[in-house]
């Protein structure tokens, strides 16, 4: 499992919240103005999140998702997450094979296409290999060594990269932990020691997580369960309907002949 304690002599400990604490916290704000879905809504699988509370609950699911891929990770890695939680999530994540900030963006079920340095969804561009590039250099300039930029994209219904783009790994979430795994190590125990300390000293990262975010979990998980029983209502009613179809039509020619 990933190593959630810096080694070595290391600051006082921080409160920091864990993952997907700003987007978690945000989308259950906006569903406190929800109001009870009526019968038929719950009946036929109505989506119960908000159309403005939405991009905060994909982003918390991409966020849950790759904070899981981490933990997977050998005691030599050790995972950093920021203090003040930013718009755009990102880890920072130190080993042998140096220091990767992992920013997360969840695009399920949406094509994303890589080319010309520019990064499309659904054929729109976005901003995202600039946004990775900019906070790697940030995180850089306070560890005072190279940060490799890491764009991890959750449970995209394509990946098509034609060419890669410049300074930041671009790759399925669920290929991250291969990613990291598969790099040249080039640091020393002592040296990732150093860094990790640098880190926490620096005010902006800490690898200790807190009961601050788990007080809303038991909350977001309800919320989660609600849209997966509704996701699978519609999914039992379009089957319903296909089967009905099929039936008909099937009888049609039956009675055609």
């Amino acid at each position: 499992m990933t190593n959630l304690q810096t080694r070595g002599s290391a600051p006082t400990a921080r409160r920091v919240r864990g993952p997907a604490y700003a987007a978690i916290t945000e989308c259950l704000r906006i569903q406190t103005t929800a109001r009870p879905l009526p019968l038929l809504g719950r009946l036929f699988g109505q989506n119960p999140i908000l159309p403005d509370a939405r991009s905060w609950y994909l982003g918390a699911m991409g966020e849950i998702h790759v904070a899981k891929v981490l933990s997977n990770l050998s005691t030599d890695w050790t995972v950093l997450r920021a203090i003040e939680p930013a718009a755009e999530p990102s880890d920072l994540v130190v080993g042998p094979a140096g220091a990767f900030l992992v920013a997360t963006r969840n695009h399920s079920r949406q094509r994303v296409w890589l080319g010309d340095d520019q990064l499309l969804v659904n054929g729109h561009r976005t901003n995202h290999l600039d946004d990775a590039r900019h906070e790697a250099r940030l995180a850089a300039r306070v560890l005072g060594l190279p940060v490799t930029a890491v764009l991890a994209i959750v449970d995209p219904a394509t990946l098509a990269i034609t060419e890669p783009p410049r300074g930041v790994e671009v790759i399925a979430a669920t290929q991250l932990e291969s990613f990291l795994r598969r790099r040249k190590p080039r640091l020393t125990d002592a040296a990732v020691s150093e860094m990790l300390v640098m880190a926490e000293v620096s005010g902006t990262w800490s690898a200790d997580v807190v009961d601050e975010t788990l007080r809303y979990e038991t909350r977001f998980a309800r919320l989660k369960a609600e849209v997966d029983a509704a996701a699978h209502r519609r999914r039992a009613w379009l089957v319903a309907a296909a089967i009905v179809v099929t039936s008909l039509i099937v009888a049609g020619a039956v009675l055609a002949k």
